[in-house]
């Protein structure tokens, strides 16, 4: 009762701060870093905290941002705290993953702690294609691991809900990549699955898209 009292008036605290001095002005900090223990004692304001956290860890991003600075020490924590606190705050993966893996100045430049990040947003919302999309796009772009890119799209395009347009995003990653007989496998399938005509004679048209026997390629785990 008394943390939780300690943290609502924190939040008031910091609000009257904000209107009383310019954000740039605010020293970054990270209040308690384990999520798990403030889940503990958070006496069921898990939702409301991470709220906060999510929203001081744009205020810092934005903060860093606009000051010049490139390193970001204190994003991934935020972030970290942010999804701990609520494993579904699917906006704080996704949003949180492009600040991480943006290039400095714009960004940390640490696709590896994005990586992380969704991989976390995976494990709590496996079935929330999104998250392979954000993803198969940091291998894509942050890394240029095509191979694993492909393997990202793929899963996505098995959750409920996904796009056909997830499977052939694959089929041309894996191609990218030099993995020709899983990209020419996926293009089958594109072909065996597109509910319209105008999918369908794309992915007769790709190279390589042809009937071949046998059934969907192996995916090994992603690592």
């Amino acid at each position: 009762m008394i943390l939780t009292v300690a943290l609502a008036g924190s939040v008031l605290l910091r609000g009257r701060i904000h209107r009383a001095a310019p954000a740039a002005e605010l020293e970054p900090v990270v209040y308690v870093r384990s999520g798990e223990t403030l889940r503990r004692f958070s006496l069921g304001y898990e939702g409301l905290l991470a709220d906060f956290y999510w929203t001081r860890a744009v205020q810092y991003f934005g903060r860093e941002r606009l000051a010049g600075h490139s390193h970001f020490e204190q994003l991934d924590a935020l972030l970290r705290t942010t999804v701990a606190l609520d494993p579904h705050l699917l906006i704080a993966y996704r949003f949180g993953a492009i600040f991480l893996a943006e290039k400095p100045p714009a960004g940390a430049g640490r696709p590896d702690e994005a990586l992380a990040l969704i991989r976390r947003g995976i494990g709590a919302n496996p079935g929330y294609w999104r998250l392979w999309q954000d993803l198969g796009f940091i291998y894509y772009w942050d890394l240029r691991d095509y191979r694993r890119a492909a393997l990202a799209f793929e899963a996505g395009s098995r959750q409920p809900g996904a796009g056909v347009w997830m499977k052939t995003l694959a089929a041309s990653v894996a191609a990218q990549g030099g993995e020709l007989d899983t990209s020419r496998l996926l293009w089958t399938e594109v072909m065996r699955e597109a509910g319209n005509d105008t999918i369908r004679r794309g992915a007769l048209e790709h190279p390589g898209a042809r009937e071949r026997r046998g059934g969907s390629p192996h995916f090994p785990p992603l690592a």
